[in-house]
C-alpha cells in the first residue's frame, strides 16, 4: 500500500508539473519569437551570438523555467558562454528559493536542489545521492543527447540520439518509480532517459518530440 501511495503521489506531481508548464506556454512562445539580439532568442541561435550583456544572460536563464520559480531563483552563467573565461560559472543574481537557472547558450535550464546534486555527480562521474523528488525545467528544449549513454557527444547509429522539445525532468529517490515508464523518446509521453545508469531520470515533454534522422553518408 505504501508503494502504491508513493506511485500515486508521483503521478500527481507529473500532472501538476505539466499543467504548470502549459500555463507558461504563452510566455515561452513570446520569448522564442523576439529579436535575435535579445537573450530570449532561440537557444540554437544564441550559440553563435556575440558576448551577451548581464541582462541578456539573465533573460536567457529565466526563459528556461516558469515565472513562479525563476523570479526567486539564483541565476548563473555556465562554462562556454560567449565571452566567458575559466571553468567556474559566474553568479549573475542571488536567489531566495533554492533553485538555480543557468544561462547556457544552447541549453538553458532551471534545477532544484536534488537536480543540482545530480548535476555535480554527473559532471564528476560519481553516483548522485538523491534524497527526494527532483524537478528540473528545460522549457526551451535541448540540442540533443543520447538516450542510452550519459557521456555521448554526438549521434551514432546505435546510441538513440534524440533532440528533446520543451520538457520537465524528474528524479526519484526510489529508482523503482521509473520501472513502469517506457524508454522510447518517441512514444508521445514521458520516457526514462539513461535507464540502468546512476543518472536515470524521467523526461516529461510538453511539446512533440522530434526524431533525428541519421545521415547515410
Amino acid at each position: 500500500m505504501f508503494q502504491k501511495a508513493k506511485r500515486r503521489q508521483a503521478e500527481f506531481t507529473l500532472v501538476a508539473l505539466a499543467i504548470l508548464a502549459a500555463q507558461n506556454a504563452q510566455n515561452i512562445a513570446y520569448a522564442q519569437t523576439s529579436s535575435p539580439e535579445s537573450a530570449a532568442a532561440p537557444a540554437e541561435k544564441m550559440a553563435t551570438a556575440p558576448k551577451l550583456s548581464k541582462a541578456q544572460r539573465i533573460a536567457l536563464a529565466v526563459s528556461a523555467g516558469p515565472a513562479q520559480i525563476t523570479k526567486g531563483a539564483t541565476i548563473s552563467d555556465m562554462p562556454g558562454m560567449p565571452g566567458m573565461t575559466g571553468e567556474q560559472p559566474a553568479q549573475l543574481r542571488e536567489g531566495t528559493n533554492g533553485w538555480v537557472c543557468y544561462a547556457s547558450t544552447r541549453e538553458p535550464m532551471c534545477l532544484d536542489k536534488q537536480w543540482q546534486n545530480w548535476a555535480k555527480a554527473w559532471m564528476g562521474k560519481t553516483e548522485p545521492k538523491i534524497e527526494g523528488t527532483g524537478i528540473a525545467y528545460m522549457l526551451r528544449g535541448d540540442n540533443g543527447a543520447s538516450n542510452t549513454d550519459p557521456w555521448a557527444k554526438k549521434p551514432t547509429a546505435d546510441n538513440e540520439w534524440v533532440v528533446s522539445p520543451a520538457h520537465i525532468m524528474l528524479l526519484f529517490e526510489d529508482k523503482k518509480m521509473l520501472d513502469s515508464y517506457p524508454t522510447d523518446p518517441k512514444n508521445g509521453g514521458p520516457w526514462v532517459m539513461w535507464k540502468g545508469t546512476p543518472y536515470a531520470h524521467l523526461m516529461v515533454p510538453v511539446s512533440p518530440t522530434k526524431a533525428v534522422t541519421m545521415s547515410s553518408k
